[in-house]
């Protein structure tokens, strides 16, 4: 059984652990609201983009001269993953929801024969995925010195996919991130973003618009850009989910370390007691010796 200094000892570090917990807890929902605001207004303006992209690409017919961020490379034998998780951890299951997702979708490309590459943008997920595919593992893209995310860093990473791309080392791109929707829930997920996938809704505009200059061209310069928005949303969507992910991790962690004081303090005055209580009866069975 510890002794009353080790119970001590334990006590006051599981409050000073607790200290930090409410501090990084109060910390991350200042952080959430600004993020959860950036992310919240960078929804529209992706939505919006898809919609203009479907009505342009309800206007042309794909042939030869059809951008290939659009109609692919008429191939999907090898696959770029893009997982885009945290630098920093104690955000609970945030980062391995995002890398399990995307490890499962390797897996079952490499089972059909397909050949898997892996860009990581975050540390978190570098770390959890080279354990099983360093060998598909091409680039790491280190955000750590980023205080806050901005569109050039967006921007950055799509010129390194789109150079890729042109360069005919993959065919399908899929972009892996958490989608923000509160701070108890976040949801991993999976978009393609080349070929650019154009929902049906979305290609079937209620009006009929004449685009100049033609369509092909106009689809040149956006799909680009709306593939730097998409990664730019992801980015923005990644960061408030973190956040809420560990607020609400910190909020378990410190009413867990509450319960602990508890149960140490209990057992400390329990070992407290019985100690007294054995100091007295040996005084008292030395005095009646006597």
């Amino acid at each position: 059984m510890p002794s009353l200094k080790d119970l001590r000892n334990r006590i006051a570090s599981v409050k000073a652990t607790q200290k930090i917990t409410k501090a990084m807890q109060m910390v991350a929902a200042a952080k959430l609201r600004r993020a959860q605001t950036a992310a919240e207004a960078a929804r529209p303006y992706a939505e919006r983009m898809a919609v203009v992209l479907g009505n342009i690409a309800s206007g042309i017919t794909v042939g030869p001269e059809t951008p290939r961020l659009l109609a692919g490379t008429g191939s999907d034998r090898v696959h770029l993953l893009i997982v885009c998780t945290a630098e920093r951890g104690l955000c609970g299951a945030f980062n391995s929801s995002i890398a399990r997702l995307a490890r499962d979708h390797a897996n079952r490309l490499l089972a059909e024969g397909k050949t898997v590459k892996i860009v990581c943008v975050g540390k978190k997920g570098y770390d959890i995925l080279r354990r099983q595919f360093a060998e598909q593992i091409i680039e790491f893209v280190d955000l750590r010195s980023v205080r806050q995310i901005g569109f050039e860093q967006a921007d950055m990473i799509a010129q390194k996919v789109l150079a890729r791309f042109e360069a005919g080392e993959f065919d399908v791109a899929t972009l892996f991130y958490s989608r923000f929707r509160s701070v108890i829930a976040q949801i991993p997920t999976a978009q393609q973003i080349i070929p650019a996938q154009i929902e049906a809704s979305a290609g079937a505009p209620d009006a009929v618009y004449e685009y100049e200059p033609e369509e092909g061209e106009i689809l040149t310069t956006l799909l680009p850009r709306n593939l730097t928005v998409q990664i730019f949303r992801a980015l923005l969507e990644n960061a408030a989910s973190e956040q809420g992910a560990r607020m609400s991790a910190m909020d378990n962690a410190t009413r867990n370390a509450g319960e602990m004081i508890k149960k140490q303090t209990m057992t400390y005055n329990r070992s407290r007691q019985a100690m007294i209580t054995k100091e007295l009866i040996e005084i008292i069975s030395g005095a009646e010796a006597l």
